[in-house]
Order: structure tokens, then C-alpha cells, then sequence
């Protein structure tokens, strides 16, 4: 429909291409759009990495500790109320324009989710199954690995997954206000030149590297919870 659109209704090259031309696009310069969307994957994945360590980190201070509960997830709530897009320039001005500054807005996108839901998950705790464990002497650490951990697995993946296709986005506006590498700067520096079909091959090219994060943490919430399974029979 694209293809067919584009030829019949003559529509311009720097408005919509055909499809056969972004894909042209995309094989002329195949070598350059593979630098550019490594360098973005990089971003993405150190960023996507540093908020599921935090993110799970603070999940679990929160869980355990009542004062957090009251003082630091209020703050991570509300922190959200702010346009990520308006603190992505503040970002910039700490790190400059090292790929640091594209790592720190991919947090800005990635940590929420996955605090959030791991926090929710750990709330969806089994009521009567704790209870059991506390009149059988399990201690607070093994309620904590043995019940509240493997309850809150689902939860915590459904943040990843949510996370890990936020990743290439945060990376991409990172990029947009200032760097040397990555598709971000491919497509806006295409869309100043009105090359329709190189802005649109980096989108799509962007839009495969999301699905496959998004995969991948599929991929690894199927192995993780099908072991948690058999463990448990």
C-alpha cells in the first residue's frame, strides 16, 4: 500500500518516498547506517543496563524498607510529571556530548518502568502463602528469595519489555540534541538535506532494533520463568 500509494498518487520524494527507495536507501548505504545503529544499540544498552540495576536495586529497598516506601517512591512517581524531552538537554549540559549524555536520557525513559513494575510485582505477593511461610520459621530472607522474588518475576519483565523498546527512543532523542554517531543524527541531519528516504530508512531501521530488544527480553522472560517452573515441581 505504501509502494503503490506513493507511485499513484505522485506524491513528492521529500514528503513520502516509495518504499522500493527507502530500501534502496537503506542497501546504498548499508555501511554507514551499520555504524550508526550499533553506536545507538550501545547507548541503549548501557542505559537499559544501568536502570535494571538501579531500578531493581530501588525496588527492593523500597519493598523492604517502610521509610523508603513513604519518602523515595512518592519521588520516582512524581518524577514522571516532568517531560522527559525538557530534562533531556540538562543531561546534555552535565555529560556534554560523550555518549554518557545519550546513556543518562535512555535512563531518564528506562528507570520507571522497570522500578515500578517490579515494586508492583513484589505487592502481588501471595497473602496466605506468606502467612504460611511466617508459622513455618521462614525468616525474612527466605520469604524474600523463595516467595516475593519469584512472585515478582512476571511483573519485573513486563517492565523490561517495556523498557527495552523505551531504550531506543531515549537514545535516539539523546542523539537529536547532539552527537557525532548514531541513527538519531542520521535521520536529523537526512531530514535538514530533505532526504526523505534515508530520514525513513534510519526510522525503520530504528523500529527493527526496537522489536528485536523487545524479543530478546521476551527470549529471556520465557527461559527464566519456564526454570523458576521446574524448579518448583
Amino acid at each position: 500500500m505504501w509502494e503503490l500509494s506513493a507511485r499513484w498518487l505522485e506524491l513528492p520524494h521529500y514528503i513520502i518516498p516509495k518504499l522500493s527507495d527507502v530500501f534502496l536507501s537503506m542497501w546504498k548505504t548499508r555501511g554507514l547506517l551499520g555504524k550508526h545503529a550499533l553506536y545507538t544499540l550501545q547507548e541503549a544498552l548501557l542505559g537499559l543496563a544501568v536502570s535494571l540495576v538501579f531500578g531493581v536495586l530501588l525496588a527492593v529497598w523500597v519493598e523492604g524498607s517502610s521509610l523508603a516506601r513513604r519518602v523515595l517512591y512518592p519521588l520516582v512517581i512524581a518524577s514522571q510529571t516532568i517531560p522527559i524531552v525538557a530534562l533531556s538537554p540538562i543531561m546534555v549540559m552535565w555529560f556534554g556530548y560523550s555518549i554518557w549524555s545519550k546513556v543518562a536520557v535512555v535512563v531518564l525513559f528506562t528507570f520507571f518502568p522497570i522500578t515500578v513494575n517490579t515494586v508492583d510485582g513484589f505487592r502481588q505477593t501471595d497473602a496466605a502463602t506468606l502467612e504460611l511461610m511466617r508459622t513455618m520459621g521462614a525468616g525474612r530472607r527466605q520469604i524474600f528469595l523463595k516467595l516475593k522474588v519469584p512472585s515478582a518475576l512476571p511483573a519485573f519483565f513486563t517492565g523490561l519489555k517495556v523498557a527495552a523498546t523505551f531504550s531506543i527512543g531515549g537514545a535516539t532523542i539523546g542523539e537529536w540534541l547532539g552527537a557525532e554517531s548514531g541513527l538519531g543524527m542520521y535521520t536529523k541531519r537526512s531530514s535538514g538535506m530533505l532526504r526523505a528516504d534515508a530520514v525513513f530508512a534510519g526510522v525503520l531501521l530504528l523500529s527493527v532494533m526496537g522489536i528485536l530488544l523487545f524479543l530478546a527480553a521476551r527470549l529471556l522472560e520465557k527461559k527464566v520463568l519456564e526454570r523458576g517452573r521446574r524448579s518448583t515441581l
